[in-house]
């Protein structure tokens, strides 16, 4: 059994974890009574932190307080943190860069010699790349997030990709992130349908509105969810390939939101991007640097057989295809 201190340190990180634990929960995962984790919540109360239970209900919550309860980390948890620590100084989170330097040297000042050396050696061996994409202020996150967990609704202000103001109102499922961006994946009332926004463009309005009952998310892979959404539905063209190649080595080319990838064996996989331009999707796919099929759109194949066409003739200096004033016929290029 744990000595007192511990348990209480314990304690606090099992009601750090979920919103509310039963008393008989708690009980089993410290290994004592019920009648202990109630004096070991009465001690902690005397500490000064909000330990809630409602009347009649043998569950026990934490609440907001003064104090910030004590973490609890192994050696790979530690770690885990400096790493994020150090990769949110640069990150897309606006305005924590140097809060994330303050958190970070904290820790690495109670960091056990050995693992306050592996943080420093990957701080010093890291050159960070700056993205220079857009920016999410963190208290949007939290809200978003809050509403998440709550399960309520999200009153917000959103700009399309277009600039085009409106007020919207949804229910938040989960946030994506895709390393470079955020999107909030949310049941859209008014559109009978599940929307994915980018929380660059999203401001919440206070307050927000009223609790809902959460419904069958869009699909149990989320994040595939969100790129099929960012990478082919919102465009005029929906390119469909077969490409020859790992799932694995074709992904390393793109981000999610360019392009959904699917691996059909260990040696090819299909491919899906959208685009208002035939020109765009057929050299996008050309550059991928290997063989694939276009089940489609139809007019895509047509577009690749003309632009094979001209790329043959520039290889072998030839000018078929020029009118007599020196310029190419281009009936029928695609949208560029």
């Amino acid at each position: 059994m744990l000595d007192t201190s511990a348990r209480l340190l314990r304690l606090l990180s099992l009601l750090q974890a979920h919103r509310e634990r039963s008393g008989t929960e708690l009980a089993d995962r410290l290994g004592v009574t019920t009648r202990t984790v109630r004096r070991d919540v009465d001690r902690l109360r005397e500490l000064g932190y909000p330990v809630h239970a409602d009347a009649g209900v043998s569950g026990y919550r934490l609440g907001a307080g003064t104090k910030l309860p004590p973490l609890l980390l192994d050696d790979e948890e530690a770690v885990a943190v400096a790493v994020g620590l150090r990769t949110a100084a640069g990150g897309t989170v606006e305005g924590i860069a140097e809060s994330s330097v303050r958190a970070l040297a904290k820790l690495e000042q109670v960091l056990p010699p050995r693992l306050r050396h592996r943080v420093r050696t990957l701080g010093a061996m890291t050159v960070p790349l700056p993205d220079g994409g857009p920016v999410v202020p963190p208290d949007t996150l939290t809200v978003i997030a809050a509403a998440c967990r709550d399960h309520e609704t999200l009153r917000f202000d959103y700009r399309s990709h277009d600039g085009t103001e409106s007020r919207r109102e949804a229910q938040p499922h989960r946030l994506v992130s895709s390393g470079r961006r955020w999107y909030l994946v949310a049941y859209d009332p008014s559109r009978a349908g599940w929307r994915t926004f980018r929380v660059d463009r999203l401001t919440p309005r206070t307050p927000g509105g009223p609790r809902f009952t959460p419904r069958e998310p869009p699909a149990d892979d989320l994040a595939g969810y969100a790129s099929h959404g960012l990478s082919t539905a919102p465009y005029r063209y929906q390119g469909r390939f077969t490409v020859h190649a790992p799932a694995a080595r074709i992904a390393e080319h793109m981000s999610p939101s360019a392009a959904t990838v699917e691996p059909l064996d260990a040696r090819s996989c299909s491919v899906t991007a959208g685009s208002d331009s035939l020109d765009e999707l057929a050299l996008w796919t050309a550059l991928l640097d290997a063989p694939f099929e276009v089940h489609g759109p139809p007019e895509l194949a047509e577009r690749l057989r003309t632009l094979a066409e001209r790329l043959a003739d520039a290889a072998n200096g030839s000018t078929r295809g020029l009118d007599a004033g020196g310029a190419r016929d281009v009936a029928g290029a695609g949208g560029v």
